[in-house]
Order: C-alpha cells, then sequence, then structure tokens
C-alpha cells in the first residue's frame, strides 16, 4: 500500500483554495500516493464550546473524546485524518487570519492532541507530514498572521510542517488560474510532501524556502517578547508558533536574525516531548483547581455577584 495523504480545504467550491490543493495533491497521486480531499463547507462542524471535559480527563489520564463528536462531523473526520501518513490544509485568508470555518474545525483538535494522549498512553506515537496553502486577496502584510494560524493548529495533531506557500493577490474566484508559477508552487509542495515521506521520520526537515520566516525552527514570521512561563523558564524573544526562545542578533549587513537559545526548544510545541510539559502544566493548575475544596469553595462564593449581573442587550 502506498502513502495516504488527504487534503482539508476551508476554501470556495471549485476556486482557488480548492485549485491549488488539488494541483499539490495530483503531484503526491503521481508518485503512488492514495489521495482524498474534502471541503469542510460539506461538513457540519460545531464551536468547541470549552466545557474542557478533554483536558480535564487527559490530566486524570483518562481520555475521555469530546462531547461534541456525537453532535456533528469532527470525529467522523478526524478517524480518517488521523489515519493518514501526511495532510496538507488549504484555507482562504479573512482580515490576516485563515477563515472561521477553518479554526472552528481546527480548534476542536485539543481533544486529539497526540501529546497528551501518548503521554497517558492512550495511543501510541504516529509521524505523520503536514503542508500549508493560504490564499488572499493582497500581499502578505494583509495575510500577516495565516500560516503562523494555520501551523499552531496543526501540530496539536503532530504534523511535521514541511513546506507552507501563500499565495497572494488572488481575491476573484479561480482567479489562481491565471498564475501557472502559483499552480506550480503547490505541485511543489506536493512534490516535498512525497519526499518527506520517503524520508526516514527522525531525518525529515523543512523542504520550503529555506529562507522563509524568522523561526529558524518553524519558519513562523512572527515573534514576541518572553515572558516567564510555567516553571521559570524565560526567554528574552520567543516564536508565537513552536515556542522556540531566543535572542535577535545584528548581521554584519546591519540585518537582524532570531537566533535560538542553547536551551531554546525545550519546550518546541511541534514536537510531543514539548508539548508533553504542556499537559503537566494543565495538570497541575487545572487539577489543582478541581483537588482543593477550599478553592472551589471561594468561585462558588463569589460567582453569585456575576450571575445576578444583567446589562440590557440587544
Amino acid at each position: 500500500m502506498g502513502f495516504q495523504v488527504m487534503g482539508v480545504t476551508a476554501g470556495r467550491k471549485d476556486s482557488n483554495c480548492e485549485i491549488l490543493l488539488k494541483e499539490a495533491l495530483l503531484a503526491c497521486q503521481a508518485q503512488g500516493a492514495q489521495v482524498r480531499m474534502i471541503n469542510l463547507k460539506d461538513f457540519d462542524i460545531l464551536d468547541c464550546d470549552g466545557c474542557t471535559s478533554c483536558t480535564i480527563g487527559m490530566s486524570m489520564g483518562k481520555n475521555t473524546g469530546c462531547p461534541l463528536d456525537k453532535k456533528d462531523d469532527k470525529k467522523r473526520i478526524m478517524d480518517v485524518m488521523l489515519d493518514q501518513d501526511a495532510a496538507i490544509f488549504s484555507a482562504p485568508t479573512y482580515d490576516l487570519m485563515p477563515s472561521s470555518l477553518f479554526l472552528k474545525f481546527m480548534h476542536r483538535n485539543l481533544a486529539y492532541e497526540s501529546a497528551f494522549l501518548t503521554k497517558i498512553g492512550a495511543i501510541a506515537p504516529r509521524d505523520r507530514v503536514g503542508g500549508l496553502i493560504a490564499v488572499g486577496g493582497s500581499t502578505r502584510s494583509w495575510q500577516s498572521m495565516a500560516l503562523e494560524c494555520m501551523q499552531a493548529t496543526t501540530f496539536t495533531n503532530s504534523f511535521k510542517i514541511v513546506d507552507m506557500y501563500m499565495a497572494t493577490q488572488v481575491p476573484a474566484p479561480a482567479q489562481v488560474l491565471l498564475y501557472e508559477e502559483k499552480l506550480a508552487r503547490a505541485r511543489e509542495m506536493g512534490e516535498n510532501i512525497m519526499k518527506a515521506l520517503n524520508t526516514p521520520a527522525p531525518e525529515r526537515k523543512w523542504l520550503g524556502d529555506p529562507d522563509y520566516g524568522w523561526c529558524p525552527n518553524c519558519h513562523s514570521n512572527a515573534l514576541c517578547l518572553g515572558e516567564p512561563q510555567w516553571g521559570g523558564l524565560h526567554y528574552l524573544i520567543e516564536c508565537v508558533v513552536c515556542g522556540a526562545g531566543g535572542t535577535l542578533e545584528q548581521t554584519a549587513d546591519g540585518r537582524w536574525k532570531f537566533v535560538i537559545a542553547d536551551n531554546g526548544l525545550e519546550r518546541d510545541r511541534t514536537i510531543e516531548e514539548g508539548r508533553g510539559v504542556h499537559c503537566d502544566e494543565i495538570a497541575e493548575t487545572q487539577g489543582g483547581f478541581f483537588m482543593d475544596p477550599e478553592k472551589r469553595r471561594l468561585v462558588a462564593q463569589r460567582l453569585p455577584k456575576y450571575k445576578d449581573i444583567q446589562f440590557p442587550g440587544i
């Protein structure tokens, strides 16, 4: 059996996101992969309602799943998607970020957090490869958080992102068909996915533009000032996506680069070991609340003040 590659899009039917995704999948198929594709518009996906039952369960060593999985199509999709060797995601960019449909689907991934489930022995580790395609009507300045948001929602299921592409200035339906270079770039992504799949998992690496992004670890274009983390870890500068920590250094030509510290990948969110620390954090903070009767008593005592406040609505 060949590699299995799945395409997941949140774009309009027969338009830019679907077209670019299909180009990438065709390249995978040409190299023997078994491909499939879904458009999230064809499925019923509910918003995460913040019940925290999944993390409560995992912090107690149990896989409770998501209560909403019985009410919509999320689990139906995940049962297939998590059985793939690779997935390519494409989404339109609305106001700097990917569409709400894409985020609604992906934000439900916490119940399937492979690092947490592996840590409690509920599932066996599995290596997966991923690619990202963001599509928008303007330049990168108006898609500035698109790929970053997409990558931040894919590492939850241990998809190692080996390539990502931002298709710019194609606001009209199917307008991407006017640009052979954009179609060629999507095909290149499919080829990179297959190259990664044909490489032993420990040796898989970034195959996109080597100079893309500030972060040399995940190639995100977004950095922030660091603040003390749980357990006291503190970096001067952090990558907002993978969590790599380090500092900025000026190069000989007057430019700046992000230099990762010696311990800067201690909590790398793109690998299960790094996210496993977050499982410990949740177990302490959330478990500490539920296991402490005094804390629960104080909350119950103080909550009525806010429940009784009723401001006018519309």
